[in-house]
């Protein structure tokens, strides 16, 4: 592949970059709260199942949110929208790396100088 052919790949995978506005970096985790004491359900050892979106940040530090049922759905979406993206940007990085190797001048290379 040359330069020119390289660069239109990118142009390509730039134009159909999944940019949209429902985008969520994190996991998905399906976890069981229990309460200390009172609580009849969580005396059995059955507990309170909750869906939980984790996000991880700098430090070390994850951000918990728990889901109602209803915005399960939406966020699964937005999870893999996001996986989407990042996949297609990972894709144009390794073109440009390819592109740093290549002749700018769309193949000709050293012979032509």
């Amino acid at each position: 592949m040359n330069h020119t052919q390289a660069a239109r790949k990118r142009d390509r995978l730039l134009a159909r970059l999944p940019l949209r506005p429902d985008l969520l970096r994190g996991s998905l985790l399906d976890r069981t709260i229990r309460h200390r004491s009172g609580c009849p359900k969580c005396g059995r050892g059955e507990g309170h199942p909750v869906s939980v979106l984790a996000v991880g940040y700098p430090g070390g530090r994850i951000r918990q949110i728990s889901l109602r049922k209803d915005r399960i759905a939406p966020v699964r979406r937005a999870l893999a929208n996001y996986q989407k993206l990042k996949s297609a940007i990972e894709e144009i990085c390794e073109i440009n790396i390819e592109l740093l190797r290549l002749p700018a001048d769309g193949g000709a290379g050293e012979a032509s100088r």
